[in-house]
């Protein structure tokens, strides 16, 4: 079986960009191995619509998000079949989880989905162009690394950890790479 594990996000707002850091921290942090299936860990930042070809090469796909939910708090964490999407999630948050959920959908229409997850946090709604990671996002993040591994090792991935998970240095890495090493 192939697995996706797609991040989401826009890195340029601060919590809003989870899904991209995540999926980066967790690539750094974990040599994920199987006989019998591969795993990807892409970035696909607000690409969307842009992405329902790849994801659909797959049997599988993790979305790794940010997500807005009713009575929830910052840094809540939801794990779900996108077939049984709880009531209480609205994707209303921002532009990129609006389309990523229609690109889902979209999808459906075709009949090219694979089965597909949803692994997603609540974000703290800050102001545009910051790295910074909201304490309540970092805290709920140690939860997602927990349910992500165990998720892959009940499909037949083992996790083996090679360092500490660290999103805030995930999402600083990020800046640094494209703006400060990047020569103009």
């Amino acid at each position: 079986m192939r697995i996706l594990v797609l991040g989401i996000g826009n890195v340029l707002f601060g919590d809003e960009g989870v899904g991209v850091h995540f999926i980066n921290a967790y690539k750094k942090c974990y040599k994920t191995t199987s006989e019998i299936h591969s795993v990807d860990f892409i970035d696909g930042g607000t690409l969307a619509n842009n992405l329902s070809g790849l994801i659909a090469e797959y049997d599988y796909a993790i979305i790794v998000d940010c997500i807005a939910a009713d009575d929830s708090e910052v840094g809540d964490v939801y794990f779900f079949d996108f077939e049984a999407m709880p009531k209480s999630i609205s994707w209303s948050g921002s532009a990129h989880e609006i389309e990523m959920l229609q690109t889902l959908e979209m999808m459906d229409l075709l009949g090219d989905r694979p089965k597909t997850k949803i692994l997603a946090i609540v974000p703290k709604r800050i102001e545009p162009m910051t790295f910074q990671l909201s304490r309540e996002l970092i805290e709920g993040v140690k939860i997602m690394e927990k349910t992500l591994t165990k998720h892959l090792q009940e499909l037949g991935i083992e996790c083996k950890k090679k360092s500490e998970f660290d999103i805030q240095e995930a999402a600083s890495g990020w800046k640094k790479q494209r703006f400060i090493d990047t020569p103009i």
